[in-house]
C-alpha cells in the first residue's frame, strides 16, 4: 500500500461516517475554512480525492439551493493523479455559504464560530479532508495538515490540545505552514476520532508488529552479546588452565578445582550455569564462578612469578 493509498482509504472511511445533515454541515465547514481560496470574490477547493470532491459539490449545492453552484474541472499531474478543481460560481452562492457558516476571509476558528463540541470530530475530519494526509505506517508514523496561514495553524493546534490533549508541531515548507504529528498513539486517536476506525486499527496492528520485531531484535542482540561475552571469558579461563597445567600441573590443585578445570577445558561453550550443573555433585552458577576465579588467581600468581610465561 502506498502512502497516498493509506490516506485515500482513511478519507473514504471518514466520508462513510458522515451520515446526517448536521455532521455534513460541520464537515463542509472544516473543508471550507481550510480550502485553497476563500472570499466573497472567489472560493476554490482543490483535491485529488474524487469522493471528497463529490461530497463538497453535493453539500455546497444543497446549501446554496443551486445545482449549478459548483463548477468542477480536472487536470492531470506528473504522477498521473487527477486533481479536481471545485469553484463556487456566482457571488450570491459564495455569500450564501459564508453567511451559512458565519465565516469571512479571516477563516479564524474562534470559539464563537465553532460548532457544538460534540461535532468537533466532524470539523477535524473536514479539515483533514481539505488539507490533511497520513503516511503508510509501514514506512513511518506521520500525519500532517498543510495550512493556508500561521493563524490557522495556531487555531487548529489549540483545538487539538485543549480538547484532546494532542500536542501537534508546526513547521514551514515551500511557503506553506504545516501542522504535523509523529506520535503513533496521537495519530491512532485522531483517525479514530474522525471515523477512520479501520485505518486506525491497521496502524495499531502495524505498531504492534513493529514493537514485537524491535523487542525480538533487541533480545537477539542481547543474547548474541552475552554469548560473545561468555566465549571471551571461556577463552581466558582455558588460557589460565593451560598455563597452570604447563607449569605446576593440574594435579597440584585441589580436587574441586581440577574437576572444573577439566570440565571447562572440554566444554568451552558451556555457560556458568551449565558448568555448575555438569559437576558431581552439581553446584550453583555463583559456585562455578567462584572456582573459576580461584583458577584465574592461581594463573595470575604464576605470571607474576614468571613474567616471560
Amino acid at each position: 500500500m502506498q502512502n497516498q493509498s493509506f490516506s485515500y482509504h482513511a478519507k473514504e472511511e471518514i466520508l462513510e461516517k458522515i451520515n446526517s445533515k448536521a455532521k455534513a454541515d460541520v464537515c463542509l465547514m472544516g473543508i471550507l475554512v481550510f480550502c485553497n481560496i476563500l472570499s466573497d470574490r472567489e472560493i476554490v477547493f482543490l483535491t485529488e480525492h474524487k469522493s471528497v470532491a463529490d461530497f463538497f459539490a453535493l453539500n455546497c449545492r444543497r446549501i446554496c439551493g443551486d445545482e449549478n453552484a459548483v463548477e468542477i474541472s480536472q487536470t492531470g499531474k506528473k504522477n498521473e493523479v487527477t486533481l479536481y478543481r471545485l469553484e463556487i460560481s456566482g457571488e450570491e452562492n459564495r455569500l450564501t455559504l459564508l453567511e451559512y457558516f458565519r465565516m469571512d476571509s479571516s477563516r479564524r476558528l474562534t470559539e464563537n464560530d465553532l460548532p457544538k463540541k460534540k461535532y468537533y470530530p466532524q470539523l477535524i475530519a473536514g479539515i483533514f479532508l481539505a488539507c490533511g494526509s497520513v503516511n503508510n505506517p509501514e514506512k513511518k508514523y506521520h500525519m500532517e495538515f498543510v495550512m493556508p496561514d500561521i493563524q490557522l495553524c495556531n487555531d487548529f493546534g489549540l483545538l487539538l490540545l485543549d480538547n484532546y490533549g494532542i500536542l501537534a508541531k508546526q513547521t514551514e515548507r515551500k511557503n506553506s505552514q504545516i501542522v504535523y504529528i509523529k506520535e503513533s498513539e496521537n495519530i491512532i486517536d485522531l483517525l479514530t476520532l474522525m471515523g477512520a476506525t479501520n485505518s486506525s486499527l491497521e496502524l495499531m496492528n502495524v505498531k504492534i508488529m513493529k514493537d514485537m520485531r524491535n523487542k525480538i531484535n533487541r533480545a537477539v542482540n542481547c543474547d548474541n552479546a552475552n554469548i560473545e561475552k561468555s566465549l571471551r571469558a571461556a577463552e581466558r579461563q582455558i588460557a589460565d588452565i593451560e598455563l597452570i597445567d604447563e607449569t605446576v600441573g593440574l594435579d597440584s590443585l585441589p580436587e574441586s578445582l581440577q574437576e572444573i578445570a577439566r570440565l571447562r577445558y572440554e566444554n568451552p561453550d558451556f555457560n556458568l550455569n551449565e558448568l555448575g550443573q555438569a559437576l558431581d555433585p552439581p553446584i550453583s552458577r555463583s559456585g562455578a564462578n567462584h572456582r573459576l576465579a580461584r583458577l584465574a588467581k592461581i594463573a595470575e600468581d604464576i605470571r607474576k612469578e614468571n613474567p616471560k610465561t
